[in-house]
């Protein structure tokens, strides 16, 4: 059954909620917090080793309520379930979306097609387990006759932004073994690669649905031809492996069927890191901990499913979200990890959220006269704070922001996670409470009362009442990364529910390929186009540069 089309808009629980809007859209929070001594623990989930803390936002328990009055008005319960199920709730594509299958028990049941999807998962899982043991052990070695001391992972979009952060955010737990990553299909990018790598001890990884995508296959030829000023054709099946569903011509590239790991088409590319997709985690870090990763976004995946919505992490972060992007018209979000091991972790989240949610049709292929998708950006503290913070602090633009902190460092130097966590705290503290006139000029009256201390005073203003939501972990583990991907995975459905959208085909990234490829039969003086003036003009200075 497909999910069913509801206009948000229509509600009587968006009525209210823009009613509501109205009354407390000016309130500082500060009143708030001053008015109940409470609010902070009223606010906060407290689930597993995440402490969840949404106290800090533009919100009262009446948002809260509204918001769980939408989600029954859209039947997002009913919705979760068929997620869970295997429902075909990628309508456009005619596709279920399982991502949460990958990480099931294998005593789970889920079926597509009639047929339990459980038992293919876990027999790809174990044929990872036995590949990722053989190259980590060197029992698998290179044509010479050496371990493998380098992998490559070759994919671009889901097929490496997932990966690549993954094993970024896990480099404490990482074997022996180093990891690349090659995806644009910029030649300068792939030779800066190759050239620390040695061809007798690398191994690599293609990950491509289709096997047709053109940056990877450009990257993959390129690789090959490498390495075959080394070694011989015969010699492609012990370097190369591929994570695919074309067979036929993986084969014709030269990789053995035994090296194949399967895919489905119920997989989205942005979800798939907990597929076979994932081999370059499991190579690098061990299958031990990628399965950790797995069992992790499982917990996550059992809290969703089953928790009530008003303590269901991934649902407040949603409602949240809308609330700020339907509501006070805020376009961005910022996501703020103050560990440098996530380092690439917002840049994973802008293709899972934007190229999820950035819809303008509604699920009756009507366009939408409201909202979707928000645009997400962020870096690490403190770096963020040494970079961009000024806007957010004193900025014109309202920007909801979501802090993820550790309270355990790995390396043990507590003086340093000390620092760290106190800029943590201390940051949301002043996006709330920000900075008044009069606290300036009590602060300037400290010092010598002068003209020009009088002249700085609107500077140094801080209007304060900036959302924040505080994702407190025990520690960065396989596990605590694994509920944390999941979180944000979940937080996008429910937002996609609500906002009435599908969030799982991604038709807005075919049509700049699809022009690129003609162009490019231009280059090859096979085709000639018809193109605007400045395409036309552009094209003519490229090719006299060229």
């Amino acid at each position: 059954m497909a999910l069913k089309n509801i206009n948000p808009i229509t509600t009587k629980a968006w009525s209210k909620l823009e009613e509501h809007f109205m009354n407390i859209k000016d309130v500082q929070m500060k009143q708030w917090f001053n008015e109940d001594e409470q609010r902070a623990n009223r606010f906060t989930i407290k689930w597993d080793d995440f402490y969840v803390d949404y106290s800090k936002n533009r919100i009262t328990q009446e948002t809260i309520d509204l918001f769980l009055e939408l989600a029954e008005e859209v039947d997002l319960q009913n919705a979760i379930s068929k997620y869970f199920s295997g429902d075909k709730i990628n309508k456009t594509e005619n596709r279920e979306v399982l991502h949460t299958a990958l990480r099931a028990k294998e005593t789970d049941k889920i079926f597509v097609d009639g047929k339990n999807i459980i038992p293919e998962i876990h027999q790809v899982k174990q044929k990872i387990k036995k590949f990722t043991k053989q190259i980590v052990d060197g029992k698998q070695k290179g044509f010479t006759g050496k371990p493998f001391t380098d992998i490559v992972n070759i994919g671009i979009g889901g097929s490496d932004l997932g990966p690549a952060m993954v094993v970024d955010a896990l480099q404490y737990y990482k074997n022996h073994l180093t990891t690349h990553f090659v995806s644009n299909v910029d030649g300068d990018h792939v030779n800066e690669i190759l050239k620390k790598l040695n061809p007798e001890t690398t191994l690599f990884v293609i990950v491509s649905k289709t096997f047709t995508t053109q940056e990877t296959l450009s990257n993959a030829n390129t690789i090959k031809e490498w390495f075959l000023k080394s070694a011989s054709k015969q010699d492609i099946a012990k370097h190369f492996v591929a994570v695919s569903t074309n067979i036929e011509d993986i084969k014709a590239f030269g990789i053995e069927e035994a090296n194949i790991f399967t895919m489905w088409n119920w997989v989205g590319g942005r979800f798939s890191l907990w597929s076979a997709v994932g081999l370059s985690i499991s190579l690098s870090v061990g299958y031990d901990n990628f399965k950790t990763l797995l069992a992790g976004a499982h917990k996550m995946d059992a809290h969703f499913k089953n928790e009530d919505f008003n303590t269901n992490i991934p649902v407040i972060l949603a409602f949240i979200s809308i609330w700020y992007n339907n509501f006070f018209k805020v376009e961005s979000e910022a996501v703020i990890p103050y560990s440098q091991y996530l380092n690439q972790f917002a840049t994973y989240l802008q293709q899972a959220i934007m190229e999820s949610n950035g819809k303008s049709v509604d699920r009756n292929g009507e366009t939408i006269n409201y909202q979707t998708g928000t645009i997400i950006w962020g870096e690490p503290g403190t770096n963020s704070q040494h970079a961009f913070f000024q806007l957010i602090h004193q900025g014109t633009k309202l920007i909801p922001t979501d802090f993820i902190g550790f309270a355990k460092c790995l390396h043990n130097n507590k003086k340093h996670q000390d620092k760290l966590m106190s800029n943590f705290f201390a940051q949301t503290q002043a996006l709330l409470n920000g900075k008044t006139k009069e606290e300036v000029i009590s602060e300037l009256n400290s010092f010598e009362a002068t003209e020009e201390n009088n002249k700085i005073i609107p500077f140094k203003v801080f209007e304060g009442n900036k959302p924040t939501n505080t994702i407190f972990i025990e520690k960065l583990t396989p596990e605590s990364l694994g509920k944390l991907i999941a979180m944000y995975e979940h937080k996008i459905f429910v937002q996609g529910i609500i906002w009435n959208i599908f969030s799982y085909d991604q038709f807005g990234v075919e049509l700049g390929k699809q022009l690129a490829g003609k162009i490019l039969d231009e280059f090859n003086n096979t085709s000639n186009e018809s193109h605007d003036s400045s395409t036309t003009s552009l094209l003519e200075y490229y090719k006299n540069l060229t």
